[in-house]
């Protein structure tokens, strides 16, 4: 099975997507990989999985029955289900992974998944769609240079005249809502097109440079080497 030219979405066991967007996505998809119990929801909005994935300690029984065809049972305890689905999708060729119901039901879970982008976005281009906005990974540091494959809402750019420093371009539009959180506390960001300046911001905490807004159609990053992670509201 080679995944490289397929549309693949996750269906996370979080809340599932009411937003035209994550359903869209849903729709849209070629190929779906359900993280465990997460078939349930997705079988309630009418579509089937392509493949149900985990630990398999939440997955329906009649489910589990009626799709022990394309079961992939895994009881690593050092990973969650989405992660193993999204090393799942990569090992077959995935090039581009769309992330929806991974948020919502528990905190812990969703602060979990959103700050695992910082994983996936290593392995694979990936967003996270929720019923508020988009979330996707941004890098900086040298170990993705020439690695890793932008979301179709960010386009790296050449490096600044001092040589610590990255660009990035962020594709929005006026009034639009935008925050950006470091999983690194050493991070300094700059940052144009906000409504609220940023200007050499240390990002000592995931909440600094959060709750912003765009005022055209693009806000330019530009950070010390770091990992990032950046939400747009719908």
């Amino acid at each position: 099975m080679n995944l490289a030219d397929s549309i693949i979405v996750i269906v996370a066991d979080g809340s599932f997507p009411r937003h035209r967007v994550p359903l869209a996505a849903i729709d849209e998809a070629d190929f779906i990989v359900c993280c465990d119990g997460a078939a349930s929801s997705l079988v309630e909005y009418g579509k089937e999985p392509a493949v149900i994935i985990g630990d398999l300690d939440s997955i329906d029984p009649e489910l589990a029955e009626r799709f022990s065809d394309r079961i992939v049972e895994d009881s690593d305890q050092e990973t969650n289900d989405l992660t193993k689905a999204v090393h799942w999708s990569v090992a077959r060729g995935a090039r581009e992974v769309i992330i929806v119901g991974a948020t919502g039901k528990r905190e812990d879970h969703t602060l979990g998944n959103i700050s695992l982008l910082a994983d996936y976005g290593k392995l694979v281009e990936v967003k996270m769609l929720t019923d508020t906005g988009t979330i996707f990974p941004v890098f900086g540091d040298s170990d993705s240079e020439g690695s890793h494959r932008q979301p179709a809402t960010s386009k790296r750019q050449p490096a600044t005249s001092r040589h610590s420093l990255r660009n990035w371009i962020i594709e929005t539009y006026p009034g639009q809502r935008i925050s950006v959180i470091s999983i690194d506390s050493n991070t300094r960001l700059t940052a144009s097109g906000l409504r609220y300046p940023v200007e050499d911001l240390l990002l000592e905490s995931w909440w600094t440079a959060t709750l912003n807004t765009a005022t055209g159609d693009r806000v330019i990053l530009t950070f010390t080497p770091a990992r990032l992670i950046v939400f747009l509201g719908h």
